[in-house]
């Protein structure tokens, strides 16, 4: 005969709601604005760009919260990068590992981008070597800059 008893509901009950408490506590503000002392505010990536082409080559800064910085167009790459911002994801994962990309080569471009971002460190690399990284660097313009098809102008 099974013998049911509350200990496994009241330990079921108190581990739902810590968990409720810890994700309202997390929900309460966006993790950029939770800074500790001395830290600066809003985001900040510093992005570096090689081949792409002229004018658009360099090491740009990037604030946001409010936008600014050496980067060409701070207001979009701003909002390029928080449009693919979710809590819980990486707006910078790298293409999935086993993807099917199409055998394309979108030219010598790379980027390279570091700093922080919604409270976490941000250390990745772009380049337009297949289909999945072509759409990946595609996602990011204008955080990283438009580059065409290679022989096209």
């Amino acid at each position: 005969m099974l013998q049911v008893t509350r200990t496994p509901a009241a330990r079921l009950l108190g581990a739902a709601a810590l968990s409720l408490a810890s994700l309202a506590s997390l929900s309460a503000a966006h993790p950029a604005v939770a800074h500790g002392p001395g830290a600066p505010d809003g985001d900040h990536l510093t992005v570096t760009v090689r081949d792409a082409g002229p004018g658009a080559d360099g090491t740009y800064e990037l604030h946001c919260g409010p936008a600014g910085g050496s980067h060409p167009d701070p207001a979009g790459a701003c909002d390029v990068v928080e449009r693919d911002t979710r809590w819980g994801q990486d707006a910078f994962a790298p293409v999935p590992e086993g993807s099917f990309c199409t055998m394309q080569y979108g030219g010598p471009a790379t980027a390279h981008v570091t700093g922080v971002w919604a409270g976490r460190p941000v250390d990745v690399t772009y380049d337009r070597r297949d289909g999945c990284e072509i759409s990946r660097w595609d996602r990011m313009v204008p955080l990283l800059p438009e580059v065409g098809a290679p022989g096209r102008s």
